[in-house]
Parts: C-alpha cells; sequence; structure tokens
C-alpha cells in the first residue's frame, strides 16, 4: 500500500505498463521449479526441427510433440517486434499453434506437449528476452490445452535446453541443416496408382 499524492495517470500508465512487463518474463529457477518434462532425445528434436525449418537469426519454431516425442505439427516465424515482451510473444506462439494444430482444452490431462526453439544472437547464457519467450511458451500452451515443454536456444555456440544444462555444439546459428533422420523420413509411398496414391503423394510433399 503506498501513500501520499496520487502520480499523475500518465506516469501512474507508465509504471503500471513497466512493472507489468517485467513480471512477463521467468527466471531460470522458475522454469526449472514448474516441473516442466525432459525430452529424452533433445538432439534428435533440436536437428529435425533445424533441418525442417533452417532457421535464422531472430527465428522461433515451436513443435508439438506426441507422448512419443515425435513432432506432430510446427511452425516457424521471425520476431518482428522491438519490445521483450512475454505476453507479445505469448500471442505470436498461439497465433502458429492455432493454424497448425487443434487444441486440446476438452482434455482433463494435456498429452501433447509443445516446444520452443529461438535462434538468436550471443551465448547460452540466460537473457531477459528468453525469460519473456519461456513466459510466453507457458502461457500459450495452457490456453491451447498443451503440455509446456522445453525451451531451446540456438546460437553460435550450439544449442542449449534451458533449466537442463543439456547441449551440443551441433547444429548452431550457423551450420548447414543436417539430414533427416530414419526416424523423421516420411513412410514410403504405395506403388498402385489411383486416387488414393494420389493424395498420399500430395500429403508427404506438403
Amino acid at each position: 500500500m503506498t501513500f501520499g499524492f496520487a502520480p499523475s495517470s500518465a506516469a501512474s500508465l507508465s509504471t503500471s505498463t513497466s512493472a507489468t512487463s517485467a513480471n512477463r518474463l521467468l527466471e531460470p529457477a522458475e522454469w526449472a521449479a514448474a516441473g516442466i518434462p525432459l525430452l529424452r532425445n533433445p538432439r534428435e528434436v533440436v536437428s529435425g526441427l533445424h533441418s525442417r525449418h533452417r532457421p535464422q537469426l531472430a527465428t522461433a519454431i515451436v513443435a508439438v510433440l506426441d507422448p512419443d516425442e515425435r513432432v506432430r505439427a510446427s511452425a516457424s516465424f521471425t520476431r518482428r517486434q522491438a519490445s521483450t515482451d512475454g505476453w507479445m510473444f505469448r500471442n505470436a506462439l498461439l497465433a502458429q499453434l492455432r493454424r497448425v494444430v487443434p487444441h486440446d482444452l476438452r482434455r482433463r490431462t494435456p498429452v501433447r506437449t509443445a516446444v520452443l526453439l529461438y535462434c538468436r544472437e550471443g551465448d547460452a547464457n540466460w537473457t531477459e528476452e528468453d525469460g519473456a519467450w519461456m513466459w510466453g511458451l507457458r502461457d500459450a500452451c495452457t490456453l491451447h490445452g498443451l503440455r509446456c515443454g522445453a525451451y531451446i536456444t540456438l546460437t553460435q555456440d550450439g544449442w542449449q535446453v534451458l533449466g537442463e544444462g543439456r547441449g551440443g555444439r551441433r547444429p548452431n546459428s550457423h551450420s548447414a541443416p543436417e539430414p533427416f533422420a530414419l526416424s523423421e523420413a516420411p513412410p514410403p509411398l504405395p506403388r498402385t496408382g489411383g486416387s488414393a496414391s494420389e493424395v498420399l503423394r500430395r500429403a508427404a510433399a506438403r
């Protein structure tokens, strides 16, 4: 509680906005305490997303994993706003999730997990920008009925799963995409012709 003269409406709005923005990020300790599920094979997930989307700096990749940790949907976009605000990041992530995968809000317990890979400058150490992405990912998952999964940075030093201490040198923000692993390869198309074959061929080409 504050006593004294009330500040002007402009000053009050400015203070409120900055305070709210400051709270729209997660510190590493908060993220570690949130019970984020560990990836069984983070390098495979990172390499697969890197090969699919070929991220440049300031590119975010959000992916939805099934219980077996297979990528069921993913989307990439470039960060355009100058401010580091978890609320804006949440909205951007939610828009991408709504575009590529139906929500799971009717389920009592989420069965699919969303992970975020962000390619940025600098080293692997946590930044306020990372904290804002973490806040945005957690909130977007809640609003879309998903489990909040790992937040991964991709820098010139390599990839790093923040809050877990796991990482590797490749891929990194400058490396060429690796070939898809065999487990990531699409199923072989049937040899028979006809309309069913054409439908499968179009689906595999997407």
